[in-house]
């Protein structure tokens, strides 16, 4: 298998024009592979080692994760007491933040320069739904937990991070912060078409901010349940079902139905792209970093490893997707309302045409005829390159989706303004603003 990965893999940045891949196996306690390819800077031509460090993007949930359960443990926090704050709801529990059900909305801010971060992430910091009630995946809910455990335990969460989790298991290249902190060996990030990225700052570190190397990742699967008691490790693992092949619990993917059951966390942003695997029965897990926002080199090699590591194993193990696409059944008509942005209400007409199409109005754009379809949740869902006109949007969110459902007398739901990709720029923050339309 080691001979066939290595071709397979050079293989798969080539096609991908992915720079470069770091890959560790661990098998009980011990790895017994690690490999890497590539570059890890393309300028001065450094290839990549295993001892190269990578951001982890939305791995760093799973790090997160079992920090709140160490806190719990410990008894400086209760999984099911509310959080502190004010909510139009009952105030979510961090046992709701840990599964995204805790109400609130998907977003991120990125930004690629000093001084403050332009888009202030308490402007975004509402709950949409009832804690509870809906699985909807949220970084809003883990800068939530971060600064809860910051609170309950007087320390920076990349402090604690590195003293009650990485230190105890040995994670020597684990580190948190914008920039990676440690003295080792970095792998530069490339956007999609290859262009190097530079720091990225975001209002969420507890969600994305985590650094380590393949070995790292896939000793963390093997080895945290170690550090919390059965009971919290049996919560952590206990998914509430979002699909029918999916469940999320603390921190972790859980998979459902045929085949090896596997926990995992991927994670994705600019330049990153990061898979972490468990099987809990074959006591293995895999890692699998790349330093591209394309994750397509990424889900090869993980593909690859785990048909020959975990027969059985089915891309639906790992992939998160809650919408299911469906036609549009609402009649044909026009919708006014608005779109509620901080300080200000955008004007929006939406009218319904035939063949699943829309003709959006917002503001002062002229209209604009986009394709519409519709999900288990959602009546309608469109996007289209309209620039909602307020000061966050402005900064690098030229899109607008759209994701309504019929209520009595109105369609109401949300409005998000976000950048498609990174190809033509840095990849932007995703914002989401209410949404409410009544029929005329």
């Amino acid at each position: 298998m080691l001979d066939e990965l290595d071709e397979f893999c050079a293989r798969a940045l080539a096609e991908h024009g992915c720079a470069s891949t770091s890959v560790a196996v661990a098998s009980g306690d011990e790895l017994v592979l690690t490999r890497a390819y590539g570059r890890a800077s393309v300028a001065d031509r450094r290839p990549a080692t295993p001892e190269t460090v990578y951001g982890l993007a939305s791995i760093t949930k799973a790090f997160t994760a079992t920090a709140v359960c160490l806190a719990a443990d410990e008894g400086l926090l209760d999984l099911d007491t509310p959080v502190p704050g004010s909510f139009p709801w009952t105030a979510p529990t961090p046992r709701q933040l840990l599964r995204h059900r805790g109400g609130f909305p998907a977003f991120y801010n990125f930004h690629y320069g000093p001084g403050p971060l332009p888009v202030d992430i308490d402007r975004y910091r509402t709950l949409v739904r009832e804690p509870g009630t809906d699985f909807e995946y949220s970084n809003i809910g883990y800068h939530e937990l971060g600064s809860l455990l910051e609170a309950v335990t007087g320390q920076d969460l990349g402090d604690y991070l590195r003293e009650r989790i990485a230190d105890p298991l040995g994670l020597s290249g684990f580190g948190f912060g914008a920039a990676y902190p440690g003295p080792a060996p970095v792998a530069r990030r490339y956007s999609a078409d290859g262009r190097a990225y530079p720091t990225c700052f975001t209002g969420h570190p507890a969600a994305g901010a985590g650094w380590a190397t393949a070995g790292d990742v896939a000793l963390f699967a093997r080895t945290a349940s170690r550090l919390l008691e059965p009971a919290t490790v049996a919560a952590m693992h206990e998914a509430v079902p979002f699909n029918e092949h999916l469940g999320y619990g603390f921190g972790r993917v859980v998979s459902r139905g045929a085949g090896p059951v596997v926990h995992s966390h991927g994670g994705g942003m600019g330049g990153i792209a990061t898979m972490m695997i468990d099987v809990p029965e074959r006591e293995l897990s895999v890692a699998v970093l790349t330093n591209s926002t394309d994750k397509a080199a990424r889900d090869a090699i993980v593909a690859h490893l785990m048909a020959a590591l975990a027969p059985g194993f089915s891309a639906d193990h790992l992939n998160p997707t809650t919408e299911q696409p469906r036609p549009v059944k609402l009649p044909q008509g026009e919708w006014t309302g608005e779109i509620r942005a901080a300080g200000a209400d955008i004007p929006l007409r939406l009218t319904i045409l035939t063949g699943d199409q829309v003709e959006i109005r917002l503001a002062d754009h002229p209209p604009l005829t986009t394709p519409a379809t519709a999900s288990q949740r959602w009546d309608l869902r469109t996007i289209a390159p309209l620039q909602l006109p307020t000061p966050d949007a402005l900064l690098n969110s030229p899109s607008l989706a759209l994701d309504l459902r019929i209520e009595p007398c109105r369609l109401a739901g949300r409005a998000t303004a976000f950048k498609d990709g990174d190809h033509s720029g840095w990849l932007g923050p995703y914002l989401v603003h209410p949404c409410a339309l009544t029929s005329r």
